[in-house]
Parts: structure tokens; C-alpha cells; sequence
């Protein structure tokens, strides 16, 4: 299995090796240069091995902010995709991973900028320290020397300062606070249960980036932190002078007599970040270009449990099974655009998205629906297509919750290929199995099966596709009335053929069937739902696939809608 893995994911893995290796070395080389080098001689001495720790951070930092904002450029993967059309699908498909990569920059960004905070506590610490001194130590003499004009190495002049006074009064301490605040805003507004309950918070919170980088390029302009000037090294080397300026003699005569003299470090995050931003700022002039594109909502249907369907045209739109487009309404917020996995076939001369009601956009959306027909933006698609599933002879697709949705285009597309009997159809079977929680959420798919089965009946080809509809959350109610009418033809819940199967599937007994059906063929398992689920399913695949290479094989494919 981790074999397999690493067939159809191995440009993913060469990106994190690559991330990790350039971050480690990053980190390794800047650490012993800042530890070990002899312009930061008496800088060390104040401050100790913290230095090495700040600086190093701060390197792999500016690395991973030029990085982040990289994988949401969707216009730029979209070109990418386009030109490496000849390249292999697995290739194409993992530029889809974009947001997991955004994700883990985001995770290390976190964890170096506590290590770079610390860091910067202890030298605060240590600073005023050494300006409090009066011992005649090095650190002491070196944090006196403010008072012979600009040869300062400690920032901090004076022994009422405190820790909380630099964090708050100097540019790298103020902006380092602020872009560290938001940094952490955007990385907890951005959990799976906020996004998903709360898209508005995270959308908006998210927006802090704008502070982020605007604080990151100024933060290091002061030049706190300094080092020995190259003319000063070449003058008085700190390792055959430094001796000398802990026991100065009144009439000094040799070369070491004059002090060190010290300069800033250049701030250079802005080198880093310019050309990401300046992507980003072309990114958002494209999509609010592209938005302005005239789109015309050709149907607008209300299913049940507040699902609203809306079709639609746009001039110039050409999609593909598994897409998504992003939908903006500038009735509701000229900001705000939330992404939507299409429902509609590319065969269909419209395309359409299923919109449930989850927070407070989707609510007044559907609300202003019901009264009117508001003007809509699009932008998009977006997304490799799921081309994958029509080259197995069988497929078995699972669908969990609202991961149906894609199913919706692909079914619909399998069927239209199937009738103009399409070449590159390789598919002669389809089993879908659907995981829901509660009935409503079933509505408008089942209007979607039920003409699926009708055109299928009708041509002679019902045994096309074999469905399951697994109701996983049911109540007492539900049971009585399925009790009731246990020998109707149609399913109580669903109105469909099929019967509603009550509880979770037994994978082991599932996929035993479908090997029995299919002894000789090659099956594509395909998922839309959560990880726990892959687990099983890849499970099942490795058990039911025969050790003979002529017989039944089962390959798993988890999509990322």
C-alpha cells in the first residue's frame, strides 16, 4: 500500500522533502553561522546561544511566508494545470493537494514564530541585564557604549526599561506583537468546525494576512540586533582585542586600544515576500475581472431540507466531472465568496450547484432566492477533473453527507457517455453507496437517482447501476413506519427502488459480492467523505484484491473536493 502511495503521490512527497530539507537547512546554517560567527562575537556575549536561535527562526521564517501564500493563487494552478496538460493525471491531480500545503506552512510558520518570540524574550531579558550591570563585565562594558555616540550594541540605553516596554514602543517589538496576534486569529479561525459552521469568521479573520505581511517587511527596518561593522572587524578583531575592553589601561598605546564599532543587520524579509505579493495582487485583479463576467441563473429549484439548486450559464464556461467554482453575491457581501462543488454533466448545456443551508451566507442566500433572483458572480472552475472513474470496467463510488455531491456530476456524466456510447467509457458497472445521517439531507439526490433509474429502465439497462442508500442516524419513528410498509416496491424514506439500508456497511460482505460479480475485472474505488472511512475502504481494498494479477483488483482513490 505504501508502495502504491508512493506511485501516485510521489511529486507531493518530493515537494515535502524538498520543503523539509530547505527549512532544515535553513534553520542548521544560520543557527552556526549567527553561533559561530566573529561579527556577532559580542553580540554573543550579551546574549548567548538565544541569538543564534532568533536569527535562524527568522530565516525559515521569511522562507515559509514567501511559500504561503503560493498554493492559493487558484488562477495560477489553474494555469499550471493547463500547461502541463501533457504531463500524467497523478502529477496534475496533486497540484489539488494545495491546500494541505497551505496548511502545513501555516502549522510552521506557527511553531517558528514561538521559537523566534522566546528567542526574543531571553535577549530582551538579557539585554537589560547587562545594561543594569555594574561589574565590569563584557556584556557591562559592551551595553555602556551608547554613551560615546553610535557605537551601541544593547538597544536598551537605560535601566528603567522594561521587557514590556521594547515589546510595546520599538518597531520590531510592536509589529512583532501585532503580526504574531495575527497569526494566531487566522490559524484558530481557521479550524475544520469554523469553516464549516462559521465561513464568515474565518473568511474575514483570514484577511489579517493583509497585516501580516505589512508588519513582517517593516518589522526588521529598526535593526535592533547588531553585529561588528567589516572596517571595525579588520581594526580590532574581536578574538585578538575583546580582553582589552574589560581591562582598559588610561594611557593605552597598542591596537587594540580603540573600541568596536557596530552596525545593523539588514531588515531583508521584503526580498522574500515581494514577488509571492506581487502574484497575489494579480491573482485578485484576475478574479475580479473574471467575476465581472455576466452570469445568467437559468432555473432556480428549492428541494427539500432547504437545498436550493441553482443552473446556470456564462459565456466561455467549460467544466469537468469534480470541479468546483467559487459563487459571490453582492447583495449579501461584495467579499465573501464561498466554494461550491458543481452538480451538473459537462454533456448538459447549463451547469448547476446544490446549496445547503449552513451559516449565516447560505441562510440569506436561500432566503433572498425565495423572494428574487439576485445577480451572481462566478469564478472558476477550479480542480482536476475526476476523470479516473471512467477507466475501470467496475466502480464502486462512496459517497458520506454532502460528500455526495460530486457523485452527482459523475453519475450524471457516466450515464450521458454510456448513451452516445462513448470511446474513452471503459465502465460497464457501477455500485454507489451512500452514507447519510438523517433523511432530509437525501431529497434532492434522490430526484437525481430516481430519473437516473427511470432513463435507465426505459433503455433496458437497470442493472447499470446498483445503489445503497446506508441511513446511519435514524430514530424510532422512522423504524415503525419502515415496519409498516415492509413489502412495498418502493422505499419508504426515499420513494426509490432500492431499499434504504438501516446502519453502517459491512465493507467485508460488500466487497465479497463485488468480487464474486466481477471475478476477472479491475474495480476503482472512489471516495468523498472523511479518513476514518479511507482507512476501512483502503483496508477492504488490500484484503479483497487476489494475489493473482488476472483476477479481481481492487484500487482505491480518495478525491479531495
Amino acid at each position: 500500500a505504501m508502495g502504491n502511495w508512493l506511485v501516485n503521490h510521489w511529486f507531493s512527497a518530493a515537494v515535502l522533502v524538498a520543503w523539509l530539507g530547505i527549512n532544515i537547512f535553513l534553520f542548521t546554517y544560520y543557527f552556526l553561522f549567527f553561533d559561530r560567527d566573529a561579527r556577532y562575537f559580542y553580540t554573543r556575549a550579551i546574549l548567548g546561544s538565544a541569538l543564534a536561535w532568533a536569527r535562524a527562526s527568522a530565516k525559515c521564517l521569511n522562507f515559509n511566508s514567501m511559500l504561503i501564500l503560493l498554493p492559493i493563487c487558484r488562477n495560477l494552478l489553474s494555469f499550471l494545470r493547463g500547461t502541463c496538460s501533457c504531463c500524467r493525471r497523478t502529477l496534475r491531480k496533486q497540484l489539488d493537494h494545495n491546500l494541505t500545503f497551505h496548511k502545513l506552512v501555516a502549522y510552521a510558520l506557527a511553531l517558528l514564530t514561538a521559537v523566534h518570540t522566546i528567542a526574543h524574550l531571553f535577549n530582551l531579558e538579557r539585554y537589560n541585564q547587562s545594561q543594569q550591570a555594574t561589574n565590569g563585565s563584557l556584556p557591562a562594558v559592551l551595553s555602556k557604549m551608547h554613551l560615546q555616540g553610535s557605537k551601541w550594541l544593547n538597544p536598551i540605553h537605560s535601566n528603567q526599561t522594561t521587557v514590556e516596554y521594547v515589546a510595546f514602543t520599538t518597531i520590531p517589538g510592536l509589529t512583532g506583537v501585532i503580526i504574531t496576534l495575527a497569526l494566531i486569529l487566522m490559524v484558530t479561525s481557521s479550524t475544520e468546525f469554523i469553516r464549516r459552521n462559521y465561513f464568515e469568521v474565518f473568511w474575514y479573520t483570514h484577511h489579517l494576512f493583509i497585516i501580516y505581511f505589512a508588519g513582517l517587511v517593516i518589522h526588521g527596518i529598526a535593526g535592533l540586533v547588531r553585529g561588528q561593522t567589516e572596517e571595525s572587524m579588520e581594526e580590532v578583531h574581536p578574538h585578538r582585542c575583546a580582553r582589552y575592553l574589560t581591562q582598559k589601561e588610561d594611557n593605552c598605546w597598542h591596537d587594540c586600544c580603540k573600541d568596536p564599532e557596530f552596525g545593523s543587520i539588514p531588515a531583508e524579509s521584503w526580498k522574500w515576500v515581494l514577488a509571492p505579493v506581487l502574484l497575489y495582487i494579480f491573482e485578485r485583479i484576475l478574479r475580479i475581472w473574471r467575476a465581472q463576467q455576466k452570469v445568467v441563473v437559468t432555473k432556480v429549484v428549492m428541494h427539500p431540507a432547504r437545498v436550493l439548486e441553482l443552473q446556470m450559464e456564462k459565456r466561455g464556461f467549460c467544466m469537468e466531472v469534480g470541479q468546483y467554482i467559487f459563487v459571490n453575491c453582492p447583495a449579501i457581501s461584495l467579499l465573501e465568496w464561498h466554494p461550491f462543488t458543481l452538480t451538473s454533466a459537462p454533456e448538459e448545456n447549463f451547469f448547476s450547484i446544490h446549496i445547503r443551508a449552513a451559516g449565516d451566507w447560505t441562510e440569506r442566500l436561500i432566503d433572498i432566492f425565495q423572494q428574487q433572483k439576485p445577480r451572481i458572480e462566478v469564478d472558476g472552475p477550479f480542480g482536476t477533473a475526476s476523470e479516473d472513474v471512467f477507466q475501470y470496467e467496475v466502480a464502486m463510488l462512496v459517497g458520506a453527507g454532502i460528500g455526495v455531491t460530486p457523485f452527482a456530476s459523475i453519475l450524471k456524466s457516466i450515464w450521458y457517455k454510456f448513451q452516445q456510447a462513448d470511446q474513452t467509457l471503459k465502465t460497464k458497472k457501477i455500485y454507489f453507496y451512500w452514507l447519510c445521517r438523517d433523511t432530509g439531507a437525501f431529497a434532492w439526490f434522490n430526484d437525481l437517482l430516481a430519473s437516473l433509474e427511470q432513463k435507465m429502465a426505459e433503455s433496458g439497462r437497470a442493472d447499470f447501476l446498483t445503489y445503497r442508500l446506508f441511513l446511519t442516524g435514524w430514530n424510532t419513528s422512522i423504524a415503525n413506519n419502515v415496519a409498516l410498509h415492509f413489502d412495498t416496491a418502493v422505499d419508504t424514506v426515499t420513494g426509490l427502488r432500492h431499499k434504504t439500508i438501516f446502519g453502517r456497511p459491512m465493507w467485508n460482505a460488500e466487497f465479497a459480492a463485488v468480487a464474486t460479480a466481477h471475478p476477472r475485472s479491475v474495480v476503482g474505488v472512489f471516495l468523498c467523505g472523511p479518513g476514518a472511512l479511507a482507512k476501512s475502504l483502503q483496508k477492504s481494498c488490500h484484503q479483497h484484491s487476489s494475489l493473482d494479477p488476472r483476477k479481481v483488483q481492487f484500487y482505491f482513490n480518495k478525491e479531495n473536493f
